[in-house]
């Protein structure tokens, strides 16, 4: 088993565990008190903390654009960029004739 798949396995049982205590602590809130937990306060945060992470991170990501929109330098127009392409044609062109007149 390479390091990748064995970092793999380990995210999937984090991941199944998670979902499993998240789903129990949702729907039958009892068994938190097998670990000591209130469960009438703790079943307000399964809902909220999820819900608060998620408003947070689409936040996050629409700064995160906003940020890259302000930073980022605007396009070069069209014409300016079929005139370097013109050019460039232009020169190779030169370039190979003049290669062929030396030979």
């Amino acid at each position: 088993m390479s390091k990748d798949q064995a970092i793999g396995g380990a995210i999937l049982v984090v991941c199944l565990l998670v979902a499993i205590g998240y789903t129990l602590s949702l729907f039958l809130p009892e068994w938190l008190t097998y670990i000591g937990i209130d469960y009438t306060f703790s079943q307000l945060w399964v809902v909220a903390i999820p819900v608060f992470i998620a408003f947070i991170a689409i936040l996050f990501i629409g700064a995160w654009i906003g940020w890259t929109m302000a930073t980022t330098p605007p396009p070069k127009p069209i014409e300016e960029i079929t005139t370097e392409i013109e050019e460039t044609k232009e020169e190779m062109k030169a370039e190979a004739d003049s290669e062929k007149k030396k030979s």
